[in-house]
């Protein structure tokens, strides 16, 4: 307790370094100040890498496990809630492990862990053979059960390596920004995250023309390599600062230089959630964002399938050529998603964070979905759907994502990466699963068209807004702002 007294009082004396020129170029996106430049850059680029390997490894899922001919779009289902029940089991076994190393070991070891996995799945790919997608040296086997069992295990692992490493990754960095900083500087690092989507998706059509799928798989591992060496700099900077008496004003937040070393201890991922409002409020945000969120596409994936058969229908386009149709709309789609949210993480999140707060960012996202669904509740005409699909997803990816993870940095460590590998995993996939409950419910035994399940999630948002309320409230009080704003002193 001393020394990390003594720590933050040294921060507190110590003067702001002045801006660099990198300091300065990076104030084009967010409030940078003196010194926070580089390790900002090392996240950003951090963050980029992972979401382009993720997008990478998401390119190659899909063949692997559509080309397994017993399997297709059925199997799929069926392995989401394989990864939901798998959760259950990964995130306290990542909580026992944090509570025996430190941070930098942890994260060390769970991306050689990723890594390892790849390069089995790699000669496991070999070994099996894809139809119509062998590589020079791979052999020729007929499909089968060997097949579908690696399409599926790709499929389930990609969905769980997705949801744990991105998590991890935002957990560090809560654990090296306070509170102050980090309202400030991950709109920065997000977009890094925003782009890696966008230049992960882009690279893989090309790269797999070129080279096959197998080359992939290695190209992701050497991604994920360079991603630890960028994490270690980061610790190693941030860690050298607090040594040296020259870190971030003080706060009581703030980790000390014991802290980056030792073990992570204390209770489990899904305890810390079911005993702490806070972090129950979280869990539940995010389980109803993603239960709006699944439900909205299947909305819009089944109003496209009903325009594309009364098109047919009326001669207006032939059978073969639906799925066709439906691809090229959502390849435009999607770019307009992709451009947008990050148009909007690059120049508008940080300031829209500075001027609404916290709170107010986490309630834009719910407001323009029950706009957006009160709407389709009445009007369920494509160009609608459309464009609230496009709104809601670009604000998700960008100013929501912010939003959210700034709400770990006024926690404990132990929330830090226990908690919020519970809430990022296994409540986010829950909710998707719970989508697919209500869509089979709706379809299977009240007869419910996308106009009924638009009122659903109008219902749903309204409780998703409420929660978001509440969540920014306490969020204020936890990060000190409402005694900022009294006028006394946070403690």
């Amino acid at each position: 307790m001393a020394e990390n007294e003594q720590n933050r009082a040294g921060g507190a004396a110590s003067a702001v370094s002045p801006p660099g020129p990198l300091d300065k170029f990076l104030n084009i996106f967010t409030d940078v100040r003196g010194g926070e430049g580089l390790s900002a850059l090392f996240l950003f680029v951090n963050v980029f890498l992972l979401l382009s390997s993720y997008y990478l490894l998401k390119t190659i899922r899909e063949p692997l496990v559509l080309a397994a001919q017993a399997g297709g779009a059925e199997v799929k289902s069926y392995a989401s809630a394989a990864i939901a029940v798998l959760l259950l089991a990964l995130v306290p076994a990542y909580g026992a492990i944090a509570s025996r190393v430190s941070r930098v070991k942890l994260i060390n070891g769970v991306t050689l862990f990723f890594i390892a996995c790849l390069v089995g799945f790699f000669f496991w790919s070999r070994a099996v053979g894809i139809p119509g997608m062998a590589v020079e040296g791979a052999p020729a086997v007929p499909p089968g059960a060997g097949q579908l069992a690696l399409g599926v295990s790709f499929f389930i692992w990609v969905g769980i390596f997705n949801l744990m490493i991105v998590a991890q990754f935002w957990a560090f960095a809560n654990d090296v920004y306070s509170v102050e900083q980090g309202k400030r500087l991950f709109a920065l690092v997000a977009l890094g995250a925003s782009l890696g989507a966008i230049a992960g998706s882009v690279a893989a059509k090309g790269l797999i023309v070129a080279y096959g799928l197998y080359p992939l798989m290695g190209l992701a591992a050497a991604i994920l390599g360079l991603c630890m060496v960028l994490t270690n700099l980061v610790h190693v900077r941030e860690r050298s600062k607090i040594a040296a008496g020259k870190e971030r004003a003080a706060a009581p937040d703030e980790p000390t230089k014991a802290d980056a070393d030792a073990p992570i201890t204390g209770r489990s991922g899904f305890a810390l959630v079911m005993t702490d409002r806070y972090l129950l409020l979280i869990a539940c945000m995010m389980l109803l964002l993603n239960l709006v969120n699944t439900t909205g596409e299947y909305i819009l994936g089944e109003t496209l399938t009903n325009i594309a058969k009364g098109m047919v229908a009326h001669g207006q386009l032939a059978d073969a050529d639906i799925g066709k149709w439906i691809g090229s709309f959502y390849g435009t789609y999607f770019t307009w998603v992709n451009v947008i949210s990050a148009l909007l993480q690059a120049f508008v999140v940080s300031r829209a964070i500075k001027w609404l707060g916290v709170a107010g960012a986490l309630l834009v996202l719910p407001l323009v979905a029950l706009g957006a669904y009160a709407t389709l509740a009445f009007l369920p005409l494509l160009p609608i759907i459309r464009g609230a699909k496009i709104a809601e997803n670009s604000l998700d990816y960008s100013l929501n994502n912010t939003a959210r993870q700034t709400l770990f940095l006024p926690t404990s460590r132990e929330a830090k990466y226990k908690a919020k590998q519970a809430v990022d995993t296994f409540f986010v996939r829950f909710g998707d699963v719970a989508s697919a409950g209500l869509v089979f419910a709706g379809t299977t035994w009240l007869a419910f068209t996308p106009r009924h399940f638009a009122m659903v999630n109008a219902g749903l948002v309204l409780l998703w807004l409420g929660i978001a309320f509440a969540l920014g409230r306490a969020f204020k009080v936890k990060s000190g702002e409402t005694r900022a704003a009294e006028g006394s002193p946070a403690r």
